[in-house]
């Protein structure tokens, strides 16, 4: 087996540990570690990061890696597992997307060892996590007030992470391209794919996303050789493009489909009206497809972004 050497810590075939790697000092002088969890099994196989946290208001990824781990879900027979459940533990304590400077560490690849916080973070991963793996999963969660349904995305481009994506089989897999400065981009540039999951709302648990990251991380390794499972393979519904309607007008917002349905082209969506029950707009679609994202908040702005439409055309 290849050799696995993190943080300066050389891990063998059959090893189990965990290994905390230092970043940094709050301003109390608190050290900041950040936790990897590694299993490496005897025989060869293809190296997995599973992570969650890389924004730390989005708690969902952070328990489906916590479950994974608790539970002891996750045995390799082959090939090894990096675990890293909570990246950014600086936006987790302050329950917050960015660092406290307000940079975003998936916008901070490759970084740099003398940069900023979330830079000093991506320069690590760049450099100890990066060059370990053959692919990975990165879980994610919407923003606030705006939950995204249980979804794979990948850019279709990346043929290898689109077999992977079938292989998680989400109920969605959604095409999307590689964002500049982003981890995932970052190991593309390795030949590494890096899947990215999307479920829930950021500071919200979601039990169902939770659930489907975990049953999306077993079918995975299942049919990449990595454990043995009794799991079944799953199926997952390709879409191409996605697109958001967005608010023409002010005011109550009040869906009238639910996120996951399918819908279709000028069917209503929901209505907007002022608080005086004066005015009602209806909100239609404009294309068929399925509802993949759906904004919480029942108070909108002209502009604002409602339901996010993923479609195969």
């Amino acid at each position: 087996m290849k050799e696995m050497i993190i943080n300066g810590i050389r891990i063998r075939p059959g090893q189990s540990i965990n290994i905390n790697i230092a970043i940094a000092r709050l301003p109390t002088h608190t050290l900041i570690d950040l936790p990897v969890f590694i299993q490496r099994a005897k025989d060869e196989g293809p190296t997995v990061l599973i992570s969650g946290g890389v924004h730390g208001d989005e708690i969902n990824g952070v328990v489906t890696v916590k479950r994974l781990l608790e539970e002891e879900l996750l045995k390799p027979v082959k090939g090894s597992l990096i675990l890293m459940p909570l990246v950014n533990i600086y936006g987790f304590l302050s329950n917050a997307r960015t660092f406290p400077d307000g940079r975003d560490l998936n916008r901070s690849f490759p970084g740099s060892s003398k940069g900023s916080l979330a830079s000093q973070i991506a320069h690590i991963l760049t450099n100890e996590i990066i060059p370990q793996i053959d692919f990975g999963v990165d879980f994610h969660t919407g923003g606030r007030m705006l939950t995204n349904f249980p979804q794979i995305r990948v850019d279709y481009k990346d043929k290898k992470g689109l077999q992977l994506a079938e292989a998680f089989a989400a109920p969605f897999t959604l095409n999307s391209s590689m964002i500049d400065k982003s981890f995932r981009k970052e190991a593309y540039k390795s030949k590494k794919s890096i899947l990215v999951f999307e479920g829930g709302e950021s500071m919200r648990l979601d039990s169902l996303s939770v659930e489907e990251g975990i049953l999306g991380i077993r079918r995975l390794l299942k049919q990449t050789g990595v454990t043995e499972d009794d799991i079944a393979p799953g199926k997952t519904l390709r879409l191409k493009e996605s697109s958001w309607i967005r608010a023409k007008i002010s005011g109550i917002f009040i869906p009238t489909v639910s996120i996951g349905d399918q819908v279709k082209k000028g069917q209503m969506l929901a209505k907007i009206s002022d608080p005086y029950g004066q005015v009602k707009v209806p909100v239609k679609n404009t294309s068929d497809g399925y509802v993949i994202g759906l904004n919480n908040s029942p108070v909108v702005n002209s502009g604002d972004a409602l339901l996010h439409i993923g479609k195969n055309p």
